[in-house]
């Protein structure tokens, strides 16, 4: 069976042509009733799989094969009728049913026929097809509900991606499917019309078969061809009927973890009162003398055995000792569960669950979603589900930002209000609550909503409570991003390259290159704000150099080299970048003091640190009064020593290469640092 299920595509292929050929070859009567009973079983296995379904995506495939078991039917009737209309015969299986349905009478036949074919195409079709319109309208209306339904779980921390991918996947496909189902219910009403049409052509080819070429009498001929006509119809129709009550149990089941069977007898008999009712009344209904008394009775009795079964099983339920608890102490805290490993995480005061509810209007679970979508554009790294907790130990409107279960950032919102501030630093001269902005710390108020509109005529900038957390976090995730990058984040990176550069990544392994090696590199990227986007580069870059060698300093430095277009358009502006440079003799004693035990650094007496520290901040100062980002002009071996040196008096200077600026970026110098 296994080896068969490697070409189901091809087998399926030849059988739907098959089906196609039917209707142009005839068909021996032997065949025929071959092809009848498989038609009749495949409707029987659709039937029965329905009523064991629990979710219609188990039966997904649905609406097509609707459209091949119509086609199928359409085939054999046409085989059936060549060979009523040519031979006057059709096989045995459709002569039995002619003769078992019909008996003596062609006239109760074709009542029988009608009957069954009115039932299919008035009552199961049309009311199948309003359920598939109506589900899919209302499925396709709950889809951006759902959708956000989603993106609030994942952004809670509760699914992961691959989860929240197959939630979409499945809402997808269960809208595609009412709306397949939808059309696809028009096949079977065309069915049973046709049932119709060739009934009636049999018929009538029939009478002039059997009367001008087989000599047969009018009564002859109609007893012969109503049989046949009627046989046949049956036949296509049971099947018919069975597959179209198959598609109206399919759209009109519930999501249910049971099946039918299960559901039916768990709701129907669920209430002992109720039987015991329908008992009495049959009963009741027995005792009159005008209807017959057996029948009812026996139902009386029936029902209300029943109904005393399900009483004293209800009983027993509700007499039952409650299930044993399990002390606490009888095996082992399972402490597992509390070792965090979340990339990020935000907890919230009580007052600021709200911005998280979108009942109340709060939209802090789509903006995450929108920030983490932006971080990995711009920066090239995925950060995971951002983590929402409560914590009662925080003050009401307090929020604080944690990477790797450790604090960052702390925060202080007020929901109801709007931060108004003013990004030259001058005081806000509004009604208000004095606080400060906490992403830069810069002098705002909390002003009420009837002020909102007179502080943007003033020209003052005016956010909401979520603007404020999620701008600060966007900061953060920006300052802190290479503490995002774990090593397990890195494996995926790798994989991620070698699905489509496979080459890049083996090159990386002949050389021996480590997933600690590649994050100390890409680390080293974040930290100083530069986007790890183009990763083919840099792993290209790191498998060129780790011949030479494979410290992660000379490594970062090769690679910052080789996205020299990528840092110094980022740092241009106008196609210029503005940069301070070193006195010369300031760049002398630098070099002559530079440590390389352990990582190159920088060692210096304190006065001379002093100084350099005053003459960063000073020069830093005159270009933050223009507007500029400090950016220091070095050499190569420099610029990392100065970085670390620096760092933590000066977390916002950018340190640059000659060998970092592209052809296309203009420097210019504003100034020199110097150490005297």
């Amino acid at each position: 069976m296994r080896s068969l299920l490697k070409y189901t595509d091809i087998i399926v292929a030849a059988l739907i042509i098959g089906i196609i050929l039917i209707i142009v070859i005839p068909q021996p009567p032997t065949a025929l009733d071959f092809l009848l009973i498989i038609n009749l079983t495949i409707s029987l296995i659709i039937l029965l799989t329905t009523l064991f379904t629990t979710n219609v995506l188990q039966l997904s495939v649905f609406p097509t094969l609707l459209l091949v078991t119509t086609l199928l039917r359409l085939a054999l009737n046409v085989s059936s009728t060549r060979l009523i209309l040519s031979t006057g015969g059709a096989g045995r299986v459709i002569g039995a049913f002619g003769d078992f349905v019909i008996g003596a009478n062609p006239v109760v036949g074709l009542v029988i026929f009608i009957i069954i074919t009115a039932i299919q195409l008035v009552v199961i079709t049309n009311g199948a097809g309003r359920v598939s319109e109506v589900a899919a309208r209302f499925t396709l209306d709950a889809m951006p509900g759902k959708q956000m339904a989603v993106d609030a779980d994942l952004n809670a921390g509760l699914i992961n991606e691959e989860q929240a991918r197959e939630r979409r996947r499945s809402m997808q496909r269960e809208a595609d499917f009412y709306g397949s189902m939808d059309g696809a219910s028009k096949f079977v009403k065309g069915d049973a019309i046709i049932g119709i049409i060739i009934t009636l052509v049999n018929i009538v080819g029939g009478l002039i078969m059997g009367m001008v070429q087989l000599g047969m009498t009018f009564e002859g001929a109609l007893n012969t061809y109503i049989i046949l006509t009627v046989g046949n119809g049956l036949v296509s129709q049971l099947s018919a009927l069975m597959i179209s009550t198959a598609s109206g149990i399919l759209v009109t089941r519930s999501h249910s973890d049971n099946g039918f069977g299960t559901d039916l007898f768990q709701q129907l008999f669920s209430m002992p009162k109720v039987i015991g009712l329908v008992s009495v009344l049959l009963g009741g209904l027995g005792l009159v003398p005008q209807l017959p008394a057996l029948p009812f009775l026996a139902m009386s009795g029936a029902t209300g055995y029943a109904a005393f079964v399900l009483y004293n099983e209800e009983k027993e339920k509700a007499a039952a000792p409650p299930a044993p608890v399990t002390s606490r102490l009888a095996e082992p805290e399972n402490v597992l569960s509390l070792i965090s490993n979340e990339q990020m995480e935000i907890e919230i005061g009580f007052g600021l669950v709200r911005l998280t509810d979108g009942a109340q209007g709060g939209d802090l679970l789509d903006r995450l979603s929108a920030v983490r979508r932006r971080f990995m554009v711009d920066h090239g790294l995925f950060v995971r589900p951002i983590r929402i907790r409560d914590n009662l130990q925080l003050k009401p409107n307090q929020y604080v930002f944690k990477i790797r279960g450790n604090q960052v950032a702390i925060g202080e919102l007020m929901p109801t209000h709007y931060l108004c501030m003013d990004y030259s630093g001058a005081e806000v001269d509004l009604p208000g609550i004095t606080t400060s902005e906490p992403t830069f710390n810069l002098p705002a108020k909390w002003i009420a909503d009837s002020d909102r509109e007179r502080a943007e005529l003033l020209g003052y900038t005016v956010v909401d409570s979520t603007t404020v957390m999620v701008t600060h976090l966007t900061e953060m995730s920006k300052r802190f991003a290479h503490e995002l990058l774990g090593r397990q984040e890195v494996k995926e990176i790798v994989d991620r390259v070698r699905e489509q550069q496979a080459a890049v990544i083996d090159e990386l392994t002949t050389e021996q290159i480590t997933i600690g090696d590649i994050q100390k590199v890409l680390q080293g990227l974040l930290q100083e704000g530069t986007p790890i986007r183009d990763l083919v580069t840099i792993f290209e870059t790191i498998a060129d150099n780790a011949r030479l060698s494979k410290e992660p300093d000379f490594l970062l430095e090769r690679v910052r080299q080789a996205l020299s277009r990528t840092i110094s358009r980022g740092l241009a502006e106008g196609g210029v970048v503005h940069v301070l440079t070193l006195s010369p003799r300031t760049e002398q004693q630098l070099l002559e003091s530079l440590n390389n035990t352990g990582g190159a650094h920088i060692v210096l007496e304190p006065t001379k640190l002093h100084a350099l520290f005053e003459s960063l901040a000073k020069q830093a100062e005159k270009l933050g009064t223009q507007g500029k980002v400090p950016i220091i002009l070095c050499p190569s071996r420099l610029r990392l020593p100065l970085r670390r040196l620096t760092i933590r008096h000066f977390p916002s200077l950018n340190f640059l290469a000659p060998g970092e600026v592209s052809n296309d970026v203009e420097i210019e110098s504003l100034g020199a640092v110097t150490m005297e």
